[in-house]
């Protein structure tokens, strides 16, 4: 189970960084430009290998949509502005959970194994997963929140891993991808949009990082 546990610890070291990090001012805008730039780059982990192995556009539309909608609620409401926002962080949460539960279904088969690239992959990129998650909810809804989301990634691994390999064959569809896609595509707009906000707030009030 040594893939499966290094799969559950690894999200622990993103909080940390993230408490670390945000000690010292000069490492604030370091975190930020970080999360900017990982987030597209986990976006096209997720969702650009199914749409180059279908050659089709239909999952990049999807990812599009998913960013555009919560920006369209935007501009019909003021109102819905926050509640836009936190329903496409709840969405793209909800995506990075059943790539979680993916992922720990296809640590099954390799258990006894060596290393293997994609093993070593997923484990190192539930670092700066979980330092997104906890870089979106937690200057917002606070610690217990941001725990709690990060905690789910750990739930999702390990329900994936008890439902098994055979699970995989039931999930992956059209549908489900086009899903991941939408609402990673919201993940991106939380990011650019809420996530520039709320920290930019910290930036002009240095004192009041949430910790």
């Amino acid at each position: 189970m040594g893939y499966l546990i290094a799969a559950l610890v690894a999200p622990v070291f993103g909080p940390v960084l993230y408490r670390s990090l945000h000690e010292h001012p000069t490492a604030v805008r370091f975190v930020d430009g970080f999360v900017y730039l990982a987030v597209p780059l986990l976006v096209a982990w997720q969702v650009l290998p199914h749409a180059w192995a279908e050659r089709s556009f239909v999952t990049v539309a999807a990812l599009g949509i998913g960013f555009l909608v919560p920006a369209v609620l935007e501009r019909l409401s003021h109102a819905l502005e926050h509640r836009a926002d936190n329903m496409a962080l709840v969405g793209g949460l909800s995506g990075l959970v059943m790539h979680a539960v993916l992922e720990g279904a296809a640590f099954v088969p390799l258990e006894g194994a060596v290393a293997t690239p994609f093993a070593m992959a997923v484990i190192l990129h539930r670092i700066p997963v979980s330092l997104v998650i906890w870089w979106l909810i937690c200057p917002r809804f606070g610690s217990i929140a941001a725990a709690a989301g990060v905690g789910s990634i750990v739930v999702g691994t390990l329900a994936g891993y008890g439902l098994g390999v055979e699970f995989l064959g039931t999930v992956h569809g059209p549908t489900v991808e086009l899903y991941q896609a939408f609402v990673s595509g919201s993940l991106v707009h939380v990011v650019f949009h809420q996530g520039r906000h709320d920290h930019q707030h910290d930036h002009d009030h240095p004192h009041h990082h949430a910790h």
